[in-house]
């Protein structure tokens, strides 16, 4: 889930910065870049994951 909003993210700042459109500092297409790559880290380091680790249960017998 992560890396898709990552996409949409970078995909704004590619058309900023394509378009030369002048926005306010929040929305540059640096600061964009940068949020995108924060998402594509976390989405890497298994934040964005489905995946549920509940921690380590030894089998019974």
């Amino acid at each position: 889930m992560l890396a898709i909003i990552a996409t949409v993210v970078f995909a704004i700042a590619f058309i900023i910065n394509a378009t030369g459109t002048h926005t306010d500092a929040v929305f540059t297409p640096t600061s964009l870049l940068l949020v995108g790559l924060a998402l594509v880290a976390a989405h890497l380091g298994g934040l964005g994951t489905s995946a549920r680790w509940s921690g380590y249960r030894g089998r019974r017998r």
